[in-house]
C-alpha cells in the first residue's frame, strides 16, 4: 500500500471585476463650495440691494428673491444630506467590497497551494510508479502491476472527486459575494445617475436665480437713476402721500385738499396736503424727498464714504426742516395748530438720518415741525378720520333730534284733526238716531196704514235700526 495521499484542488482562474468609478470627493466638495459661494453671493447681493428698495414692487421682488434663496438653501441642505448619505453608502460598499476581495484573494491563494500540492503528489506518484514498474519488470510480476494500477486509479479518482467538491464549495462561497458586488454596483450606478440629475436641476435653478438677480439689479439701477431726477422724485413722494391718505380713509372729496395755495407775507405758499379737522381746523403736511445723498450712501464702497453720505443726507433733512419751520403755516391759516407735518416718504430715509443726527427729531419738535413717515402719518390720519366720524355722528344726532321734534308736532296736529273727525262722526250718529226715531214713531206708522187699508202693495217697510256704537275718541296725548 502507498502512504496517505494529500487531496488537492485544481487551480481556478477567475477574472477580477473592475471596481466601479466613484465620484471624486474633492470634486463634490468643490461643487458644494461653488454652490455655497453662489448662494452666499446671492444672499449678500440681496442684502445689499434690499436697502435700496424704496418702491413696493422692488420690495416684492426682493422678497421673492429671498424666498427663492431660502428654497435653494433648503434644497442644497437636502442635497448635502443626500450626498452625505451616498458617501456613507459608498464607503460601506467599498469596505464590503474590499473584504470580499480579500476573501477572494485568500481563496485563490488556497487554490494555488492546493494546485502545487496536487502537482507535487502527481510527481511523487509518477516517480513511485516508475520505480514500481522498474521493479515489476525486473521481477516480471504482472499481478503487482495490476494492483499498482488499481491503486493509482483509486488515488486519482479520489483526488479528482475531492478537487470537484472543493471547487463547488469555493464557487458557493464566491457566488453570493459576486451577486452582492453586482447589486452594489447597480445601486451605485443608480445613485450616481440620481445625483447627476439632482445636481443638474440645482444648477438649472441657480442659473435662473442668477438671471433673476441680474434682471433685478438692472431694474434697481433704472429705479435709482429715475429717483435721482427731481421731477420723478417729487412725483414719487406725492404718490406715496396720496396712497397714505387713501389707506387712512381720508378721501380727497371729503377729508383732504391737495395742492392748496395760501397767501402770506412771504408770498404764496403751496403745501402738499391740507388735512381738514372738525370745527374748521386744519393741519398742513409738506412732503420732502431728499434722496441724492441717501443713494450715494447705498452705493458707497467703504464705511467712510457711507458715513459721509449719510451725514449729507441728515443735513439735507435738517435744511428742509428749517425752511419749513420758517414758513409758519399756522400764522396764515385760522384755527390751525402751531405745528406743521414734514412727511418723509420712506422709513429708511428717516432712519438713516436719525442714525447720524440723533437730535433731528427733537430739534424739529422745538421748531414746531413734526417729522412723519408713512407709518406714523397713517396713524395720525386715522385719528383725524375717527374725529370726523364722531363729528358726523354728533351732527346726525342733532338732525335726528330736530326731526323727532318736528314729527311729534305733526303727529299732534294729525291727532287733533282725527279727534275733530270723531266728534263730527258722533254728531252725525246722534242726528241719524234722532231721524230714525222720528221715522219709527211718526212716519212709518202712517205709511203702514196705507198697506192695511189696501192702498199699497209689495214688501213691508223694513225696520231701521239706530246706530248704537259711538266713535272712539283719543285720550289725552300729554298723559299718554
Amino acid at each position: 500500500m502507498l502512504g496517505p495521499s494529500r487531496a488537492s484542488v485544481a487551480p481556478c482562474y477567475c477574472r477580477r471585476r473592475p471596481a466601479p468609478a466613484h465620484p471624486h470627493p474633492r470634486m463634490t466638495e468643490i461643487t458644494v463650495a461653488v454652490v455655497a459661494a453662489l448662494l452666499g453671493g446671492g444672499v449678500a447681493w440681496l442684502l445689499a440691494t434690499r436697502a435700496r428698495t424704496t418702491d413696493a414692487e422692488l420690495e416684492a421682488r426682493a422678497r421673492s428673491a429671498e424666498g427663492i434663496r431660502d428654497e435653494l438653501r433648503r434644497q442644497l441642505a437636502d442635497k448635502d444630506g443626500q450626498l452625505e448619505a451616498l458617501r456613507k453608502t459608498l464607503e460601506d460598499e467599498a469596505r464590503a467590497r474590499t473584504e470580499a476581495q480579500t476573501r477572494l484573494d485568500q481563496a485563490r491563494e488556497g487554490l494555488r497551494d492546493q494546485q502545487r500540492l496536487v502537482e507535487e503528489t502527481t510527481t511523487r506518484l509518477t516517480d513511485t510508479f516508475r520505480a514500481l514498474s522498474a521493479d515489476a519488470l525486473k521481477s516480471n510480476n504482472q499481478s503487482f502491476l495490476d494492483l499498482a494500477k488499481q491503486s493509482f486509479e483509486s488515488i486519482v479518482a479520489e483526488t479528482k472527486g475531492d478537487v470537484g467538491k472543493r471547487q463547488e464549495a469555493i464557487d458557493g462561497l464566491i457566488r453570493p459575494i459576486q451577486e452582492t458586488l453586482k447589486r452594489y454596483e447597480q445601486q451605485i450606478t443608480a445613485m450616481e445617475e440620481t445625483r447627476q440629475r439632482t445636481f443638474g436641476g440645482l444648477e438649472e435653478q441657480l442659473k435662473h436665480l442668477s438671471a433673476s438677480q441680474g434682471q433685478l439689479q438692472r431694474e434697481t439701477g433704472n429705479l435709482v437713476k429715475a429717483l435721482r431726477t427731481p421731477h420723478v422724485r417729487g412725483r414719487w413722494g406725492e404718490m406715496t402721500l396720496h396712497r397714505v391718505v387713501e389707506l387712512a380713509g381720508m378721501a380727497a372729496h371729503c377729508d383732504y385738499e391737495p395742492q392748496v395755495t395760501i397767501s402770506g407775507d412771504d408770498g404764496r405758499l403751496r403745501p402738499d396736503l391740507l388735512v381738514r379737522l372738525p370745527d374748521n381746523r386744519s393741519v398742513v403736511v409738506d412732503s420732502k424727498v431728499p434722496l441724492d445723498a441717501y443713494l450715494d450712501a447705498l452705493e458707497a464702497e467703504d464705511e467712510d464714504h457711507r458715513r459721509d453720505a449719510l451725514a449729507r443726507h441728515a443735513q439735507q433733512l435738517r435744511t428742509h426742516m428749517t425752511q419749513l419751520a420758517a414758513k409758519s403755516y399756522w400764522e396764515q391759516l385760522p384755527q390751525t395748530p402751531e405745528f406743521v407735518v414734514m412727511f418723509v416718504p420712506g422709513e429708511s430715509l428717516f432712519a438713516a438720518a436719525s442714525e447720524v443726527d440723533h437730535a433731528l427729531l427733537e430739534d424739529g419738535m422745538a421748531r414746531q415741525v413734526v417729522m412723519a413717515t408713512p407709518t406714523t402719518l397713517i396713524a395720525v390720519l386715522k385719528a383725524v378720520a375717527y374725529g370726523w366720524r364722531q363729528e358726523q355722528i354728533a351732527e346726525n344726532a342733532q338732525a335726528i333730534s330736530a326731526l323727532g321734534r318736528q314729527l311729534y308736532e305733526r303727529v299732534r296736529t294729525l291727532a287733533d284733526h282725527v279727534e275733530e273727525v270723531g266728534r263730527a262722526l258722533g254728531k252725525a250718529v246722534a242726528a241719524h238716531n234722532r231721524a230714525v226715531g222720528s221715522m219709527e214713531n211718526r212716519v212709518f206708522p202712517a205709511a203702514r196704514r196705507f198697506k192695511e187699508l189696501g192702498a199699497a202693495s209689495g214688501d213691508d217697510i223694513p225696520t231701521v235700526e239706530p246706530i248704537e256704537q259711538a266713535p272712539r275718541l283719543f285720550t289725552d296725548l300729554d298723559k299718554s
